[in-house]
């Protein structure tokens, strides 16, 4: 009897429910990164508008969509990994087959997990440690600085269970779910 009770096709109940999870917590950041995005856009036509208009830009849009950028870049890192669209040597990883494959898809979610790892314990740190000291953000638009920093461990705490997912995939010798559904086509939960 194996130790997790499994799904037909071979895959742990555990690791499915963490597929599901997974998902649904990236569908959402990805989707608030995206109206971040939207309100961006949004911001930068309207000062520039403002600026070859009338001549007033408003002085705030840039620090604005900076702070956006911030949580753009972190909501959205974790799909990216889920997708497998993060940073490699796509010219050598694409040539590579079977277990030197493996071995590199391994070696990326090890070195994304421990960066995830990273975010979450430093980003925590450093964000309380803004909010112990009242740090405001510098510029037209004032914010507490631990506000932004708390992006960093909510994007590495993304990161870090789409990295697991990916190991125990690997270990298991499971495709992810990315592979056996491409452009983020999953197939039915049921």
């Amino acid at each position: 009897m194996s130790p997790t009770p499994s799904l037909a096709g071979g895959e742990p109940r555990l690791l499915r429910a963490l597929s599901r999870l997974n998902r649904a917590l990236c569908d959402g950041a990805a989707a608030l990164a995206s109206i971040a995005l939207l309100v961006s856009l949004a911001l930068i036509g309207w000062a520039v508008s403002m600026r070859y208009i009338i001549n007033r830009p408003p002085v705030w849009t840039d620090d604005a969509v900076g702070f956006l950028l911030v949580a753009i870049v972190m909501l959205a890192a974790a799909q990216v990994l889920q997708r497998h669209e993060h940073i490699s040597v796509d010219i050598f990883t694409e040539r590579l087959s079977g277990r030197w494959a493996s071995a590199a898809r391994g070696w990326g979610a090890l070195a994304a997990l421990v960066v995830s790892v990273i975010l979450v314990v430093n980003g925590w740190e450093t964000a309380m440690q803004s909010r112990q000291f009242g740090i405001m953000t510098e510029g037209r638009l004032e914010l507490p600085v631990w506000w932004l920093m708390l992006f960093m461990p909510l994007g590495g705490s993304l990161m870090t269970l789409v990295s697991i997912e990916s190991l125990w995939r690997l270990a298991l010798g499971l495709p992810s779910p990315v592979a056996a559904h491409p452009h983020g086509q999953h197939g039915s939960d049921e």
